[in-house]
């Protein structure tokens, strides 16, 4: 401690020369020191005084300033002088020690408590009623958003042909026996009853669960568990560059963890982020059961296929799709340019047709009037050889 030196404090005992000179050792009592006991409680380590340090210090400050009535609080003001020193570095010791005691880690009953805090599973009760005799199951759809904890009842309401009192029922989960049991007899309702509890804890129990019941017809019926159906409208989206489209996913009266868009980019999916792109995609909103995706400034890279995906707690996601075709602004115009190109080519034709129709024309004509001229050419010469004849003739 600055401004204390040993040789100011040669009046003191041999055992305070000895805590001013070793740093880090708490003062102990007076009555501890004047004992001459004070050796073996100084070579504590401060480890083993952890719990107890904090009134240690406590009892070594009121015994050295002493404690109301005690003799050692009629010291006198040279004694109380001398021993000033000696308390500040006892405050300073305790300060220190304090600061290096670690914190209290977690407990086993501390982990216990954050573990109760989790909330139970809800629980939902299902029922199916065999009626008659089939070759089909009976189904009854089950649809969760959260971990739950079912319990399915199938009840067969027909005679079975059976004076038992119980019937082999066999439970599965897709085409695992997950359970054996018996179906007992309600002799009032005369009818038959099975039970199963299944927690629904995450997606790999979601599924199929059957009741078979091993009757000599078939009698069964089965249990769909599976998250929410992802509709949407417009699945198949047409629109032009430069414009905007909007595609919309719902889970009806279902509200998911979140929802996450995606698209493709050659053969590999990626996730749209509108938080990085905000002049290309705008997502709205993302906690309730509908979600809806804006396209901006479309561009003939954007036409492909959209994936929407609802994720639910712990039972895994759903999916819905679209597609979006994009279009040039000549895309209209293409059935109008056909249509004129074969008018125009059919025009050519005529007009050809009519060209060469009048070139051939006069030829036409000059063979006719030349044919002619032949005819009459050999008419006048039968007319003179006709006239010889009959000059002869006379």
């Amino acid at each position: 401690m600055a401004g204390v030196r040993l040789s100011d404090l040669s009046h003191q005992s041999p055992v305070a020369i000895s805590l001013l000179s070793t740093p880090g050792r708490l003062l102990p009592p007076a009555d501890s020191l004047s004992a001459g006991n004070a050796g073996p409680w100084l070579e504590q380590p401060s480890a083993a005084r952890g719990a107890a340090e904090a009134p240690l210090c406590q009892t070594s400050l009121q015994s050295w300033c002493g404690a109301p009535g005690s003799s050692s609080s009629n010291m006198s003001f040279s004694e109380a002088r001398s021993i000033v020193p000696l308390l500040l570095l006892l405050a300073g010791s305790c300060l220190l020690d304090a600061a290096k005691t670690p914190a209290p880690s977690k407990t086993t009953e501390d982990a216990k408590e954050s573990t109760e805090n989790i909330p139970a599973l809800a629980e939902m009760k299902y029922n199916i009623t065999i009626k008659e005799f089939s070759t089909k199951a009976v189904v009854r759809n089950i649809t969760l958003v959260q971990p739950t904890v079912l319990e399915l009842l199938c009840t067969l309401d027909i005679n079975p042909s059976s004076d038992g009192a119980t019937i082999e029922v066999t439970w599965r989960m897709g085409n695992t026996t997950i359970r054996d049991d018996n179906a007992t007899k309600d002799e009032h309702q005369n009818i038959w009853s099975t039970q199963y509890m299944a927690e629904i804890k995450n997606k790999t129990q979601l599924g199929n669960y059957t009741c078979v019941f091993k009757t000599k017809q078939k009698a069964e019926g089965r249990f769909d568990v599976r998250v929410p159906e992802i509709g949407g409208k417009s699945k198949n989206l047409i629109s032009y560059e430069g414009d905007s489209v909007v595609m919309s996913c719902n889970s009806g009266k279902y509200v998911p963890l979140d929802w996450v868009w995606y698209t493709m980019n050659g053969s590999e999916e990626v996730v749209i982020n509108d938080t990085l792109r905000p002049e290309k995609y705008q997502v709205s909103p993302k906690n309730l059961s509908i979600t809806k995706l804006k396209v901006l400034d479309l561009m003939e890279k954007d036409e492909g296929f959209y994936w929407c995906e609802a994720i639910f707690l712990q039972l895994g996601e759903r999916r819905g799709k679209a597609s979006l075709k994009v279009l040039t602004y000549m895309a209209p115009l293409k059935p109008f340019l056909a249509i004129a190109a074969e008018v125009i080519i059919l025009v050519a034709l005529i007009f050809s047709y009519e060209v060469y129709t009048k070139k051939k024309e006069p030829v036409a004509e000059g063979e006719k009037e030349f044919e002619q001229t032949e005819q009459l050419k050999s008419e006048d010469s039968n007319g003179v050889e006709n006239s010889t004849a009959r000059h002869r003739k006379v």
